[in-house]
């Protein structure tokens, strides 16, 4: 199996808006992720999460599932989440510590797809298709910066 890594980074500037991908990317410890919508507090769900909201990470292998399953193929930065990893499960992160990058991350929920995120994407079938495999809220205990290619490591 390869290395577990960071495959992409997406942030939205504010709640609604088109994530953007970037290569790089400054975590804050008690914050989020630098320029995103939880990061500045005005996410959808910023008020009711915080602090499970400041990153939010989803497996490429997910993405790839919702394709050979459902027939919906959805792209990484779509689904609303932060980083998306490869090689790596998240589900069994919940209450652990990991490092992505320079960062080190505590997971604190199971992030499950919602209809918020189905109708962003446009693309029916997402919030079904994603159940149990929406990916991870993590909170950043220790910053620094994760760019895409960076190791995800258990501690």
């Amino acid at each position: 199996m390869p290395q577990a890594h960071v495959a992409a980074i997406h942030i939205a500037s504010e709640a609604g808006s088109p994530p953007v991908p970037l290569e790089s990317v400054r975590a804050v410890a008690g914050e989020g992720l630098e320029g995103d919508r939880y990061y500045h507090r005005i996410g959808t769900y910023s008020k009711k999460d915080r602090p499970a909201r400041q990153v939010t990470l989803i497996e490429s292998e997910a993405l790839e599932g919702l394709t050979r399953e459902y027939g919906v193929e959805l792209a990484a930065g779509a689904t609303r989440r932060n980083i998306t990893t490869a090689g790596v499960a998240l589900n069994h992160l919940v209450g652990r510590t990991f490092r992505v990058g320079e960062a080190v991350l505590r997971g604190i929920q199971l992030c499950e797809p919602c209809g918020h995120m189905e109708r962003l994407s446009g693309k029916d079938g997402v919030r079904n298709g994603l159940v149990h495999r929406g990916g991870l809220n993590a909170e950043v205990l220790t910053g620094g910066t994760i760019r895409v290619g960076d190791d995800v490591t258990v501690e």
